[in-house]
């Protein structure tokens, strides 16, 4: 099977992308891992759509996926949902697997629309059961009206932390406190960013409503937090900091969003590092276009700039695919594509305000204490990867053969922002000069009848 565009991933990006596309008249297929469209910020939209008809505790912005899903469901476009991709081939061959068995599809343009992943928050007892991601608790709450049993503390930085609080407050489960982990310097350096403020006034509005929202509910707010730590002999049990300490049950952890680079680099797309926002991004041009002529990037995945922007990005992409196959001449593509690069612009105005209040500390990104781990897959602390780096070790994929680091089933997804981190202080050079791991397929764990295209029982072993 041959089409014109293959869409990875369908978060709002790769929805709008995809409802572009084929009113533009390319045949197009949406490649998705989840049961249905909406990504991580609108997961379950369809089924908030058909179940809900009071307000959600999910908020106004969530309810924003509606229109979205709704369009791309009347687009006619073929959407593969619960489809793995475990491989992409160069030249433009997508190999999927589904229901156990394995396929391909051959498309002349393919956009990686594969949005962000949380940062990771390596501090001690972050493995302990009972602490998990904010996002993490946001999956349950929006696939399964779940709430985390039992106390609940929040701790980071970033909107999204606020969010969850505020989110899980209007469930019926505020959480017990929100610790903030900002810095007195961030807000010093946020202040160089306050004229563009204006501009993205909107979202600045929305952010301050969602700490009202916080108060509101009578949620604490403890600010300026140092020294976390995760506490429990067999699960957690209380959160410490320096100064303080309190029992509950789960501990949230938010520290921000990274792009999912994991497909683009193991195309090996030119990847560089943003000083800004902390994290690897396939370098791209205006219109998403990557160092591969036919492999085009769109929303979070080609840098942190929230689903509104990914929505016109998305859209921006399909402009440039529908004319790079004939759709369009460039003249009407350049026309189709001024009021969306317009409301672009206002939607990114905020983010250098946002990347420098919100950065992260360097205990973030590199744990001072040996003890803690950093590679959950295979349990390999921090100060097994420093002491593989006096051995000899100059990088991420060296790395794995002293200590397997980043060959479990995640290929680094999780660990590889603190490896090349660490790796990175360990020599004393830039993290821009360390690079990060390269996947290799399948990109995630698949059974080997799905290989060998054949029906399994889905108990079986993957790889």
């Amino acid at each position: 099977m041959t089409v014109d565009l293959a869409i990875v991933g369908a978060g709002p990006a790769g929805m709008a992308a995809a409802t572009l596309a084929a009113e533009l008249g390319l045949e197009t297929v949406l490649i998705d891992e989840q049961d249905g469209p909406g990504g991580q910020i609108y997961r379950g939209i369809e089924r908030a759509s058909a179940q809900r008809n009071d307000p959600s505790p999910l908020g106004r912005d969530y309810l924003a996926g509606r229109p979205l899903a709704a369009a791309l469901g009347a687009s006619g476009v073929d959407y593969r949902a619960a489809t793995t991709l475990w491989h992409i081939d160069p030249e433009g061959t997508l190999w999927l697997a589904a229901q156990n068995r394995s396929d391909t599809i051959a498309a002349r343009r393919i956009l990686l629309a594969t949005g962000a992943i949380e940062r990771p928050v390596p501090i001690p007892g972050w493995t302990l059961p009972g602490v998990m991601t904010a996002g993490a608790a946001q999956i349950l709450l929006k696939t399964a009206d779940l709430v985390p049993e039992g106390r609940a503390v929040l701790a980071g930085q970033g909107p999204l932390l606020y969010l969850a609080a505020l989110q899980l407050a209007r469930a019926g489960e505020p959480p017990l406190a929100l610790l903030e982990t900002t810095s007195p310097g961030n807000y010093v350096a946020a202040m160089r960013h306050l004229g563009s403020l204006w501009a993205g006034c909107r979202a600045a509005a929305k952010g301050l409503a969602l700490i009202a929202g916080v108060r509101r509910a009578g949620i604490p707010i403890r600010r300026g937090v140092r020294g976390l730590r995760a506490v429990g002999r067999t699960r957690f049990e209380h959160v410490v900091w320096d100064g303080g300490a309190l029992d509950a049950e789960h501990l949230l952890l938010h520290e921000g969003v990274i792009p999912n680079t994991q497909i683009g680099l193991a195309l090996q797309l030119v990847h560089e590092w943003d000083a800004a926002q902390l994290s690897w991004q396939p370098k791209i041009d205006e219109w998403g276009r990557t160092s591969l002529p036919n492999i085009a990037v769109a929303g979070d995945g080609g840098g942190i700039f929230g689903a509104e922007a990914a929505v016109l990005s998305g859209r921006l992409a399909a402009l440039d695919a529908a004319a790079a196959l004939g759709r369009l001449d460039d003249a009407e593509r350049d026309r189709h594509a001024r009021p969306i690069r317009a409301a672009l612009a206002r939607d990114r105005a905020i983010r250098p305000f946002l990347d420098a209040l919100y950065r992260p500390s360097p205990s973030v990104l590199v744990p001072p204490d040996d003890d803690t781990i950093a590679c959950r897959c295979e349990e390999v602390s921090v100060g097994r990867i420093r002491h593989a780096v006096q051995l000899g070790a100059p990088g991420p994929n060296q790395l794995k053969a002293f200590t397997r680091c980043g060959m479990g089933p995640c290929q680094g997804r999780i660990c590889g922002p603190i490896v090349s981190a660490v790796i990175a202080e360990a020599r004393g050079v830039p993290i821009a000069e360390i690079g990060n791991y390269r996947p290799r397929a399948p990109y995630k764990p698949i059974t080997v009848g799905a290989l060998a295209g054949i029906g399994v029982d889905p108990t079986d072993q993957a790889c």
